[in-house]
C-alpha cells in the first residue's frame, strides 16, 4: 500500500525539525566553549592592602591582562585583551591565538569574537540590511552578509521588503542556548568583593561565606520567664531581684533552691531546669517554690551551642543579604559583610519618536520603556542610572557608549535594519564582539549581545516595542545579570496552561500568564507593542514552536515582583 502523501510530508517536516534541533544543540554548546575560553576566577577579595592608588574600586572589573590608563579610553578597534591585538583600521579576521585549540562554530546568530558586520542586523520586519554610510565610518563594505557555520549558503543582497523574515541575516540564536550564553558570560567576568559595614550590605550578594565565629548561644541561658532551679523540688526560694538579660552572677545554684529568671539570661552553673512563671506556685510563708506540672532537665534553657557551634558554615557564598541574613550574621559577631557590588547598569533610550509627557500626538508617542527598565533592573539587584535619552543620533549613541563606565548597558530600539537603527554600525565602528544576532522568541527576536572592547561592558540590545523589550530582557539581560552579581539562577518550574495556546512554528513564544490555583491562564493583548497583558502577569508561559494544547506543562519565567521579598531594596523606587 502505499503511503499518503500527507503522511510522508509530516515525516519529512518531523525529520527536519530533529535535525535542525541537533544542528542547534551543537551550536549552542560551540558557543559556551567558546565563552568558557574566556579568563574566570572566583569573586576576586577585596583590597585589604591600604596602599594609594592601588584599592580596587567598588563595581570595576578585574579582567586579567587589560590595564587601561587612568581617564584614557581605548581608540575604536583596538583592543589589549590577552593575546588580541588589532591596529586602528586593519581588517579583522577570526584567527588563533598562539597555543589556541583552534576556531570552533557559533551558534547560530551568535557571531564570533571581532568587530561586528554592519550586516548582521536584526529585523523586526525583515526589511533589507541597512548599508548607508554612517558618518565617520569610513568606506561603505560589501553588503553581503559574511556566511555563518551552519546557516546554508549566503543569500543574494535584499533590495526592497525581502519576502523572508530571516533572508538577510543569519538563523537567530535558539532561545535557551541564548539565555545560558547569558548567563555564562556574565559569570566569566565576576566583579571585585567588597566588604560591607552590615548597614550597607541589604540586596548584596555574599562573596565570602559566613561562618560562626561563636557558639550560639554562646552560654546556656533561660528560654523563658520564670525560675531556674537545681536539683528536686519543693524548691527554697532564694531572696533579690533574681537573674536578668546581661547581668546576673555566674555562681553555682545549690540543689534544693530557686530563683527568679528572666528570658535570655545566663544561667547559674548547676541548674537543672527553668519553670515558667505560669506553671509554679510560691509558698511566700513558708518560702518554698512547687511547680505545678512535672519537671523536666533541661526544659526551657536554650543550652550553648543549640544553633551553631564556631566554625559551622551558616551562610555560604552566592547568598542574597536579606534582613534575616543581617540579624544573624549580627547575632554572630559580624560588623560587615562581604559581597559582590551591584552591577551598574546604564540604560540609552533610543528613537526621535519618543514623548516623556503628555498624550501621544502627531506621530509621536510615549516612552514606555524608560520609566519601565529602571525599576525592573533595579528589581534584579542591579543600580541604575537615570535612562539617558539620545534620539536616533548615531554620534550620540556612539559617545554614550565609549564613555560609560557600567558593568551592564542596555539600548532600547535600534537593533533592526531600518533607516536609523544605528546600534550595528555603531558596535561595528567601536570594535565590539556581537556575540547574539537575534534569538528565535517571540516577540523580540531582534534582540542582540555585545561585548565592547578591550574588557568594556556587555551590551543588550532591546527591540522597540514594549513587549518585546521585556522578552528580550528577560531572555539576555536578566540571566547576564544575574551572572555578573553572582546570584543564583531562577529555580525552573513548569505548570500546566489553563487553555491551548498558539504559538509560532518554529520559534519559542513568551506568553504573559497569571497563576490560578494549579495551572496558568494566558493572559490577551500580548502582541510586540502591548503592555496590557503584561501588567496584569505574575509571570511569563515559554510555549514551544508549534504551541501546546491546554493541560501541557510549560516553563514559566517568573516576574520579579510575583515573589519579590518586601525588604528587596529599590524594588519599585
Amino acid at each position: 500500500m502505499t503511503p499518503h502523501r500527507g503522511d510522508a510530508r509530516a515525516a519529512e517536516e518531523r525529520a527536519a525539525e530533529e535535525e535542525r534541533a541537533a544542528e542547534e544543540e551543537r551550536a549552542v554548546e560551540q558557543a559556551l566553549a567558546l565563552v568558557a575560553r574566556r579568563p574566570q576566577a572566583p569573586y576576586p577579595p577585596p583590597d585589604r592592602s591600604g596602599e594609594a592608588g592601588k584599592r580596587t574600586e567598588p563595581g570595576t572589573r578585574t579582567e586579567p591582562g587589560v590595564h587601561p590608563e587612568p581617564g584614557r579610553h581605548p581608540e575604536p578597534g583596538t583592543r589589549t585583551g590577552p593575546g588580541t591585538h588589532t591596529e586602528p583600521g586593519a581588517p579583522t579576521s577570526w584567527a588563533p591565538a598562539q597555543g589556541d585549540p583552534g576556531p570552533e562554530a557559533p551558534e547560530p546568530g551568535c557571531r564570533p569574537p571581532g568587530p561586528v558586520s554592519r550586516n548582521g542586523s536584526a529585523s523586526a520586519d525583515a526589511g533589507p540590511a541597512d548599508t548607508a554610510p554612517v558618518h565617520g565610518a569610513g568606506p561603505t563594505h560589501d553588503p553581503t552578509p559574511a556566511p555563518v557555520h551552519g546557516a546554508g549558503p549566503t543569500p543574494a543582497p535584499a533590495h526592497g521588503r525581502s519576502a523572508s523574515p530571516q533572508a538577510h541575516r543569519p538563523r537567530a540564536a535558539a532561545w535557551d542556548g541564548a539565555r545560558a550564553l547569558a548567563e555564562r558570560l556574565g559569570r566569566t567576568a565576576p566583579l571585585a568583593a567588597h566588604r560591607l559595614p552590615l548597614d550597607r550590605a541589604l540586596g548584596h550578594v555574599l562573596a565570602e561565606a559566613v561562618v560562626a565565629l561563636t557558639d550560639l548561644p554562646s552560654f546556656d541561658t533561660s528560654a523563658m520567664d520564670g525560675w531556674v532551679v537545681a536539683g528536686p523540688g519543693p524548691w527554697t526560694v532564694r531572696e533579690g531581684e533574681g537573674l536578668l538579660a546581661g547581668r546576673g552572677s555566674s555562681e553555682p545554684l545549690p540543689d534544693g533552691h530557686a530563683l527568679r529568671i528572666a528570658t535570655g539570661a545566663r544561667l547559674p552553673a548547676d541548674a537543672t531546669a527553668v519553670i515558667r512563671s505560669e506553671h509554679a506556685h510560691c509558698d511566700e510563708a513558708k518560702g518554698l517554690l512547687h511547680a505545678t506540672r512535672d519537671v523536666v532537665p533541661g526544659q526551657d534553657i536554650r543550652p550553648r551551642g543549640q544553633e551553631c557551634r564556631s566554625g559551622d558554615e551558616l551562610l555560604p557564598v552566592g547568598t542574597v543579604v536579606t534582613p534575616p541574613v543581617l540579624g544573624l550574621a549580627a547575632a554572630a559577631g559580624y560588623d560587615a559583610l562581604v559581597a559582590v557590588p551591584r552591577p551598574r547598569v546604564d540604560v540609552f533610550v533610543l528613537g526621535d519618536e519618543l514623548l516623556t509627557a503628555g498624550l501621544p500626538r502627531e506621530g509621536l508617542i510615549r516612552d514606555a520603556l524608560g520609566p519601565m527598565l529602571a525599576p525592573w533592573l533595579r528589581s534584579l539587584g542591579a543600580e541604575v542610572a537615570e535612562p539617558r535619552r539620545l534620539g536616533d543620533d548615531a554620534d550620540a549613541l556612539r559617545e554614550a557608549l565609549v564613555t560609560s563606565d557600567a558593568d551592564l548597558i542596555l539600548t532600547t530600539g535600534g537593533t533592526a535594519a531600518g533607516p536609523v537603527d544605528h546600534v550595528h554600525p555603531v558596535l561595528a565602528r567601536i570594535g565590539a564582539e556581537l556575540l547574539i544576532d537575534g534569538v528565535a522568541v517571540r516577540p523580540g527576536h531582534p534582540m542582540l549581545l555585545a561585548q565592547l572592547p578591550d574588557g568594556g561592558p556587555c551590551l543588550v540590545g532591546l527591540p522597540g516595542n514594549p513587549l518585546a523589550a521585556v522578552s528580550a530582557l528577560l531572555t539576555l539581560a536578566e540571566p547576564l545579570l544575574r551572572g555578573i552579581a553572582g546570584r543564583p539562577a531562577q529555580d525552573r518550574y513548569r505548570a500546566p496552561v489553563h487553555e491551548e495556546v498558539h504559538a509560532h512554528p518554529h520559534d519559542t513564544r513568551l506568553i504573559p500568564v497569571v497563576h490560578r490555583d494549579d495551572s496558568v491562564v494566558p493572559l490577551h493583548y500580548n502582541g510586540p507593542a502591548m503592555l496590557r497583558g503584561i501588567a496584569a502577569a505574575d509571570g511569563l508561559a515559554v510555549v514551544p514552536p508549534g504551541g501546546v494544547r491546554s493541560g501541557t506543562e510549560v516553563e514559566i519565567l517568573d516576574l520579579p515582583w510575583a515573589s519579590a521579598s518586601p525588604w528587596t531594596e529599590g524594588c519599585f523606587t
